[in-house]
């Protein structure tokens, strides 16, 4: 595992971006040209990179970064957030340069001045899936009150999206899938009573970690779940998870994920694989580069053959 030293938390990595995005009506907007929607040329699901995989790359060298990962053979990617000082209208900017479109973008909930920094992000980056990245842990799902609270507000910001053009989506961690209130998991209480166009990006890993099988969530949330996010690794409860330090991650096939039961139990409903390590113990290049590879050569999602 990386040192904390060298390694972003994710709660410093969201603080040190805010500054950034707050930014970004400086700047005219520079819309990506071919937004990445929908994959329709294929059966197979398109391969997408969360780019909080390479934050402490994209942190020091974010042009030499993304041209990497267009030479594996990616050619779209999901968004979090951006270093310090750069506008999300610059990092679009960054990422058309590289030939990388976007198929989604994780972000905050559109709640009072987040909403322009919302409506902004989607214009920029030219991209409709917005999705609620879910970190921290909200303690409302403790309690069923709580939870209906956040299940209204979901519900607020997919009208606030649909208004505008946009399609809302919700990010897991493991505690949806680990807590319970009455005798019901969180999930279920989401998956029954958000508004039903609202879309779920279901992180097969922390479900996993979770303690259930990851393709049978899948294949529950059926038509729900048109994003997974694919990462491997050992996929078991870390009691130092709640202060954001995993274990380290594998490429994709190389730990304990079954990915080829989770394609099988998606049921051709998934459109994009969005391949993320939130930290590596190998090079993370490396990592990516496999991962890719994996998914295209054992025919789980569309990309480019290896040579």
């Amino acid at each position: 595992m990386q040192s904390e030293k060298k390694q972003i938390q994710r709660k410093d990595f969201l603080q040190m971006t805010a500054m950034g995005m707050l930014g970004a009506s400086a700047i005219p907007s520079l819309v990506l040209q071919g937004c990445a929607e929908k994959n329709t040329t294929a059966e197979l699901p398109g391969i997408a990179l969360q780019l909080y995989t390479l934050r402490n790359e994209i942190k020091k060298d974010i042009a030499g970064t993304l041209k990497r990962i267009a030479d594996m053979g990616f050619t779209t990617v999901e968004t979090a957030f951006w270093p310090e000082g750069i506008s999300v209208q610059q990092a679009a900017k960054f990422l058309r340069d590289a030939g990388l479109t976007v198929s989604s973008a994780h972000i905050e909930l559109p709640v009072a001045d987040k909403k322009t920094i919302f409506l902004e992000t989607a214009e920029a980056l030219g991209c409709k899936k917005m999705i609620w990245h879910g970190w921290p842990e909200d303690k409302r799902y403790g309690t069923l009150e709580g939870t209906k609270e956040l299940i209204a507000i979901y519900n607020e910001a997919n009208q606030f999206a649909k208004s505008n053009g946009l399609q809302f989506g919700l990010h897991n961690h493991w505690w949806e899938y680990r807590d319970k209130i009455g005798d019901r998991y969180v999930y279920e209480l989401l998956l029954e009573q958000v508004e039903p166009d609202i879309f779920f990006e279901i992180d097969t890993y922390w479900v996993k970690v979770a303690g259930h099988d990851p393709a049978t969530i899948v294949k529950t949330f059926g038509k729900r779940a048109p994003f997974l996010h694919i990462k491997d690794g050992p996929a078991k409860w870390n009691d130092s998870l709640p202060e954001d330090n995993p274990d380290p991650m594998t490429a994709v096939g190389k730990g304990t994920q079954n990915f080829p039961a989770i394609a099988k139990a998606a049921n051709g409903n998934t459109e994009w694989m969005v391949v993320e390590m939130d930290v590596t113990a190998t090079d993370v290049f490396e990592a990516i580069n496999d991962s890719y590879y994996y998914l295209v050569k054992n025919g789980l999602a569309k990309g480019k053959k290896p040579v």
